[in-house]
């Protein structure tokens, strides 16, 4: 089944256009990656998804429901969540109750405080501690499980390793698989072409805001990714 549909979306910051016809589709249960280089229009596509971008025109279907027009918190309540880049972490709140935002939804599901914990044990033990105390990574964690406290049906990480070490990173990743085995779609946002390739069941490559590249990530090689991404 066909969880997310994109046809032919365009995006614009005033009179500048970042996005161009941009096709895509994510079936319910799988990874698909969005890679492409810094400023191709990854995270413009992904705050288009959850609302965040007015100035768009295209379709967006949603579980069969056009979305295109709705407001974020309408397309929350249906099921798609954002980690968003940076991780934006409420720096007044500890890190329990920056999860417990990601819950205002109420969305029923799998996902709670004590499974997130479960699945980020350091959250745990750092539940009253501000963001600022924690490292990059424990901070990543934090992000994903505020998204999952929404028990989103599609998650959508926008460069979820950015800045950190390969350890942490690796962590990152396996978290991923047990949040897929709960039955949640993905879609990753990266810059890192093997990385997400090999996480990935299908690639999107952008450059500058068209679809340059779409295939199962099997089949696609190292020098076909590097062409799309450079454009060369």
């Amino acid at each position: 089944m066909t969880l997310l549909e994109v046809q032919a979306l365009d995006a614009f910051y005033g009179d500048f256009q970042a996005l161009f016809g941009v096709t895509l589709r994510v079936e319910a249960g799988e990874t698909v990656a969005l890679i492409g280089a810094n400023g191709a229009g990854k995270t413009t596509f992904l705050k288009c998804l959850v609302g965040l971008i007015g100035s768009r025109r295209g379709e967006i279907r949603f579980a069969g429901e056009a979305i295109a027009a709705a407001p974020a918190e309408r397309i929350s309540r249906l099921g798609l969540s954002l980690v968003p880049e940076g991780r934006l972490l409420f720096p007044s709140l500890t890190v329990e109750e920056n999860l417990m935002m990601g819950g205002l939804s109420r969305r029923p599901g799998a996902w709670s405080l004590a499974r997130v914990y479960e699945l980020f044990p350091v959250l745990g033990e750092r539940r009253r501690q501000w963001p600022d105390q924690l490292s990059g990574g424990q901070q990543h964690m934090v992000a994903i499980g505020r998204a999952l406290m929404s028990n989103p049906k599609l998650l959508l990480c926008d460069e979820i390793s950015l800045g950190l070490a390969p350890l942490v990173v690796d962590q990152i990743y396996e978290s991923l698989g047990h949040i897929r085995a709960e039955g949640a779609s993905i879609v990753l946002v990266e810059q890192d072409v093997k990385r997400a390739a090999g996480a990935a069941d299908r690639v999107y490559c952008l450059l500058k805001g068209r679809v340059t590249l779409h295939g199962q990530a099997r089949g696609l090689g190292l020098e076909q990714l590097s062409r799309a991404y450079f454009g060369t």
